[in-house]
């Protein structure tokens, strides 16, 4: 009878092993998980705000091809200079986010001044800036739809049952997605 309780004591002491051992590799799986996620949104941040300073820097060498041309659009120049300067100065993604949606608005409107100007048109500096600010804008738009997705399934990882727990536990939190300005669909207006 001894012999019986201490065999049924040992099948119960594996069986909480075997559990124990399942639940720790869960634990492990789910946290190296949530870090590969984690580290993915924040290179995909990353990969934007290269191709932000990309933007960042191609600007004064479009508006000094265009203050050239258009000298009396002071205000326009003042105003993209003080927005590179917000992006340069932002620390959060938040404010690079704001900085950026402004930066587009201007460079928005720059173009549209730089429309007025038929020589300026036909400049092969305006041309090929024009060319480089367009395709920095496409680069961007996939980057942030790819910070987007990696934000997203991070987001969804850390909501689900059970890597919910693991997220709580480690401090694993909610990431912010990339979103467009309100009123970001209407073009700018620019008069004279």
């Amino acid at each position: 009878m001894a012999k019986k309780k201490s065999n049924k004591k040992k099948y119960w002491l594996i069986g909480a092993g075997i559990i124990l051992l399942l639940l720790i590799l869960w634990l492990v799986f789910s946290f190296n998980k949530l870090v590969v996620l984690d580290n993915t949104a924040d290179e995909k941040w990353a990969n934007v705000e290269t191709q932000y300073q990309r933007r960042v820097d191609l600007i004064p060498n479009l508006v000094s091809t265009v203050k050239g041309y258009a000298t009396h659009e002071k205000e326009l120049f003042t105003e993209i200079t003080q927005l590179r300067s917000q992006w340069a100065g932002a620390k959060t993604p938040a404010d690079k986010m704001t900085a950026a949606q402004g930066l587009e608005g201007a460079i928005s409107k720059l173009l549209l001044v730089a429309e007025n100007y038929p020589n300026l048109k036909a400049n092969e500096n305006f041309l090929s800036l024009q060319d480089e600010l367009a395709g920095t804008e496409n680069r961007i738009s996939v980057e942030r739809t790819r910070f987007n997705t990696a934000v997203k399934d991070y987001n969804i990882a850390i909501r689900r049952i059970p890597t919910n727990i693991v997220a709580a536990l480690f401090g694993f939190s909610k990431k912010e997605m990339f979103e467009a300005e309100i009123g970001a669909e209407k073009s700018p207006l620019v008069e004279f």
